[in-house]
């Protein structure tokens, strides 16, 4: 009979035989690499352009917002599709709809509010 912790010996081998890959992939790039750091390739690359002002960025909260949506949007396909499924199955039609029409209706008043507070103006 095998003691519980036994088991685990073969996880523990592999992340050992794991982190010897990498480390040793790690240690082989940083002694066979070319080292010759100079001022031009130690600035910050900006698609060719030469970098000027300061380094951070202003960006818009509403870049945000809209992900923030899609991904509502995407959770709302997410429990749209095996609704469907269940939906046609006998027994489950009218506590099924209602059920989708709640979730439906969250989803709407997320949206208006989104509509009323300008979030989804392009301009």
């Amino acid at each position: 009979m095998h003691n519980y912790f036994d088991t685990y010996v073969v996880v523990v081998a592999l992340l050992l035989v794991g982190a010897g890959i990498v480390g040793g992939a790690l240690t082989a790039n940083r002694m066979l690499r070319p080292h010759r750091p100079t001022a031009e390739k130690l600035t910050t690359y900006e698609c060719g352009v030469d970098p000027v002002g300061e380094g951070w960025a202003h960006s818009y909260v509403r870049y945000y917002v809209f992900a923030y949506l899609y991904v509502v949007f995407a959770v709302d396909a997410v429990f749209l599709f095996p609704w469907a499924t269940v939906f046609s199955d006998p027994g489950y039609g009218a506590t099924t709809l209602g059920e989708m029409f709640v979730f439906l209706a969250f989803l709407a008043v997320g949206l208006a509010y989104a509509g009323k507070k300008g979030v989804l103006s392009w301009v």
